[in-house]
């Protein structure tokens, strides 16, 4: 079985890469380990990294997952047979309204060509808090060396700014946007 390319991310052996992927994290669980959190959807979960390490962390009770990708959750079925994680389509989430406390979708939205209806279903699901980390435009672009810079799969390039406008709604409000390098994080609250 190939590795998918979050999936190499993950296991990188470059410590700058693992320094990046450390930041992250930390600064993801800074944002949430506060908060009342039972259940948890990472909606584009791959492999299930994010899942495990909220689990790790004691962050939540029920832990659930989806991605599109056959090969990541294959993957993520064999390194964490404990997660339950399932193909899934994240413009059409199989679950009821105000389903989980937390939402999570990390390095997706800037693949998508629809953003803005991968978010209102992200936020349909949610009952309290919806957790989004996206590229920082243009320091994740510089940043990429591996690449020279061009991620094709990238559609979407927001900057701390564009993003937290693309991301205001009425009925959400903005807890904290924070940008460890080279992403943004940000936390609403319903």
């Amino acid at each position: 079985m190939n590795k998918t390319d979050n999936y190499q991310k993950h296991t990188s052996k470059n410590p700058l890469k693992k320094f990046f992927i450390r930041n992250f994290f930390e600064t993801l669980f800074s944002l949430i380990k506060n908060l009342k959190i039972e259940t948890v959807l990472d909606v584009g979960c791959g492999e299930g990294f994010t899942l495990n390490k909220l689990k790790e962390n004691k962050i939540g009770k029920t832990y659930e997952g989806i991605d599109y990708s056959k090969e990541a959750i294959a993957l993520g079925r064999k390194a964490y047979p404990d997660l339950h994680i399932f193909e899934g389509n994240i413009y059409d989430l199989k679950y009821k309204d105000n389903s989980f406390d937390l939402v999570i979708c990390s390095e997706v939205v800037e693949h998508l060509e629809n953003p803005q209806k991968a978010l209102k279903e992200l936020l349909r699901v949610s009952k309290k808090y919806v957790l989004l980390s996206v590229p920082n435009e243009p320091w994740f672009w510089l940043s990429n060396y591996t690449q020279w810079g061009n991620d094709i799969g990238h559609i979407n390039k927001w900057s701390r700014n564009q993003f937290l406008k693309f991301i205001k709604l009425e009925s959400y409000k903005v807890l904290s946007l924070k940008t460890p390098f080279p992403w943004t994080v940000v936390l609403l609250k319903k």
